[in-house]
């Protein structure tokens, strides 16, 4: 991996607020790198060296008040909170121990420091280097290492010689649609048909630890893989920066695979789909069409109109006339998200038994 494709991950992970960990040499410009991004985005960098503090430092300071304990946060969480947004910036993460590292699982996960919940602007970015070149370095945690979208930081020599020259290339941090969440629903209905074809990743931890250490197949991580991908695409990311990120989150095996069905697959726009569903033709494929259902009830979910969600039946009942159980999932997401007031299609009658397991028969036969 380039570091131009590093740098470019690692902007599309901070404006889709997803917590990045550099994996890099001593010396190698991470802390410049993301002081600089701060920099150039207008937002405060509170940076904290997880190596050489104390598991209270994240996970506050007990202290009694009105007969009650709680957990003060430290002065740089105060700062952020006041602030509004800003990078959390935690450096040495692979030389912090096991206690310290036990204490930032909520910090990186939910953004609480003690008893103080960070704002939802704030990012986490963390850097570490590989435990054979770090001081007294530990193997990442692999419940810590499971909250993170993992990048490698490389140095290329020619790109260095010119920063010398000319200056070092600031990273930049794209700016998103607005309406870029939208596209969610979609990414997560092509993982949910990717793992149907593939279950045994759903969760896979590796058995040895350097491995349990980067990035690795969980529900979390399949979560964050599905909003990873959906901000590559709106801010138009380049291949190598997609495969980046999805391999950062779930791991390089599972994020290529990933990828390569995507690519075999062919799959058309949901909401082209939606927009035509007497025009849909059912694959023959059934992980295709399981992988067409799925983005299309994900799309219907995400905005439940009326006339979207008896579109979407319209395609789950044309598959679900040769196949009932390809359409089984979709047809249950449409079931959980039936706008007030509209009647069951006849599409419904396909997937009876399912609805009954579901609690939602009377509302089907009405």
């Amino acid at each position: 991996m380039s570091q131009r494709t590093t740098v470019e991950a690692l902007g599309i992970a901070v404006a889709a607020g997803v917590p990045v960990l550099l994996w890099g040499a001593p010396g190698t410009g991470k802390t410049s790198a993301i002081t600089a991004m701060a920099a150039g985005m207008g937002v405060p960098c509170e940076t904290v060296i997880a190596a050489i503090r104390e598991p209270s430092d994240f996970a506050g300071l007990p202290i009694v008040t009105d007969g009650e304990v709680r957990f003060a946060p430290p002065r740089w969480a105060q700062r952020l909170a006041t602030h509004g947004r800003g990078l959390l910036f935690l450096d040495e993460i692979s030389t912090a121990p096991p206690a310290v590292q036990a204490a930032l699982l909520r910090v990186v996960l939910e953004r609480v420091v003690g008893d103080l919940p960070l704002p939802n602007d704030v990012v986490v970015i963390a850097a570490a280097n590989p435990p054979e070149q770090a001081a007294d370095g530990w193997d990442l945690a692999a419940p810590l290492a499971n909250r993170f979208c993992h990048l490698n930081w490389t140095v290329e020599p020619a790109a260095f010689a010119e920063g010398l020259v000319n200056g070092f290339e600031v990273p930049q941090v794209p700016v998103l649609p607005a309406n870029w969440v939208d596209d969610i629903p979609y990414t997560r209905g092509l993982v949910a048909a990717f793992i149907t074809v593939r279950p045994g990743l759903a969760c896979e931890l590796p058995s040895d630890a350097a491995r349990a250490g980067r990035g690795w197949p969980s529900p979390r991580t399949w979560d964050m893989a599905a909003r990873l991908w959906a901000a590559a695409g709106a801010a138009g990311a380049s291949t190598e920066a997609e495969t980046a990120l999805l391999t950062g989150a779930i791991g390089e095996g599972p994020g290529i695979e990933l990828l390569m069905w995507h690519l075999e697959m062919d799959l058309p726009d949901p909401e082209d789909v939606l927009a035509d569903p007497d025009g849909f033709e059912v694959p023959e494929r059934h992980d295709r069409a399981h992988a067409v259902l799925s983005s299309v009830a994900a799309a219907v979910a995400a905005k439940p109109t009326p006339e979207r969600w008896l579109a979407g039946w319209r395609v789950v009942g044309k598959v679900g006339e040769h196949a009932p159980d390809v359409g089984a999932v979709a047809a249950r997401v449409l079931a959980q998200c039936r706008p007030p007031g509209v009647a069951a299609p006849p599409e419904v009658k396909l997937f009876l038994p399912l609805l009954k397991d579901a609690g939602w028969l009377d509302g089907a036969r009405g």
